[in-house]
């Protein structure tokens, strides 16, 4: 996060120092989608080591994961708000918010139970609901025998890291990782390019200011976050993530196109079209990067090992962060045939990312079907 505002801080002092060369910007926007892809993977290990529980995973996630999209929602308002007084402040001024809170975490996160003293087993105990259960910690006992002490031994000790290309052939692995570069890159075209084609799309008639099409852009944000909660709620109700990931990516075709078509005809019509588009995307791109990376990365195919959690995490973003590069780039282009190209572009990739679900979802629909026989 330190990290993160600094390499923000240099695209802003730009501004100040009056840089214009190519090759500064580009090598700063590498250096900040370095520092900060490093970042997803271990917050969601952290979370997962702390709410492992897959029955209500989706859920969980879902809430937390919000945080993503009131993230965008406060930097959309705060870029516009500082904006009027030069474009470098847009930079410096998150850039110095993410630092201050990068060291917050520095001092009061803790990563993993055991760093604090609890015991994972009598946790899981309480937490499954059995009666009178009694939730100890680590050490409370000390005369427990030999037995006890070799117990706690064999919990310290960690298990072999996970292989890269172990990983990538962990069952639904690959499949969720692909969706997640089609549904990331509708999602991140959104971030970048909406506050634009609000600008130059007329909402009821009029143009409406930078600063103004900034702050109606967080309305797809707003929507984001109940999608992603909606998404975690419902893939714990009926125990499918790749159901649920397709059925929020088919109804999202759809919202595009009524948004589209219809966004312009009043500002009213704008808002409950955006906020609808959000939900629909959002919700399979929050719930496949938090409880479906957390559920593959503890599978029972790696037979528990806690340290896959984050390789596997980091795969699947990683991928996902590719379509996130390159939908803004692609839309630079195919916007100067028209926005009706941009949107096609979208709903084709929505419809890639559905196909590499289709074996998974059905896979889970014939398995629930069986359970019930």
């Amino acid at each position: 996060m330190v990290a993160s505002g600094a390499t923000s801080a240099a695209l802003g002092a730009a501004y100040f120092l009056d840089v214009h060369s190519l090759a500064f910007f580009l090598a700063a926007q590498v250096a900040s989608g370095v520092v900060q892809s490093a970042g997803w993977p271990c917050v969601v290990a952290v979370v997962g080591n702390w709410f492992g529980h897959a029955s209500s995973r989706g859920t969980i996630m879902g809430v937390w994961n919000s945080h993503t999209s009131v993230g965008n929602i406060a930097g959309s308002v705060l870029a516009a708000a500082v904006l009027e007084f030069g474009w470098g402040w847009s930079f410096l001024v998150p850039a110095f918010a993410i630092a201050a809170l990068g060291v917050v975490v520095l001092v009061f996160l803790i990563a993993h139970p055991m760093d604090a003293g609890l015991d994972l087993q009598a946790m899981e105990v309480e937490m499954n609901g059995g009666s009178g259960e009694e939730v100890e910690l680590l050490g409370e006992d000390k005369k427990e025998g030999e037995g006890d002490e070799l117990e706690v031994e064999a919990l310290s000790e960690l298990p072999r890291a996970i292989g890269f290309l172990e990983a990538w052939r962990l069952p639904g692995v690959a499949p969720f990782a692909f969706c997640l570069f089609f549904s990331k890159l509708v999602a991140y075209t959104f971030l970048y390019w909406l506050p634009f084609y609000i600008r130059h799309n007329a909402v009821a008639g009029q143009f409406l200011s930078h600063k103004a099409s900034g702050i109606l852009s967080v309305v797809f944000d707003i929507g984001g976050v109940l999608g992603g909660i909606s998404a975690g709620l419902l893939s714990d109700k009926i125990g499918a993530r790749a159901v649920t990931s397709a059925l929020f990516l088919f109804l999202s075709i759809p919202a595009l196109i009524l948004y589209r078509t219809y966004g312009s005809i009043s500002m009213n019509h704008n808002i409950g079209l955006m906020f609808l588009a959000g939900y629909f995307v959002n919700g399979p791109y929050s719930l496949i990067t938090t409880a479906v990376a957390t559920d593959l990365g503890t599978q029972d195919a790696i037979k528990g090992n806690s340290r896959a959690l984050a390789t596997v995490s980091a795969i699947i973003d990683g991928t996902g962060s590719v379509g996130a590069a390159l939908g803004p780039l692609l839309t630079g282009y195919i916007s100067t045939r028209g926005w009706n190209s941009v949107f096609f572009m979208l709903i084709v990739s929505i419809s890639l990312a559905l196909v590499f679900l289709i074996r998974l979802a059905k896979d889970e629909i014939v398995s629930k079907i069986n359970s019930r026989h």
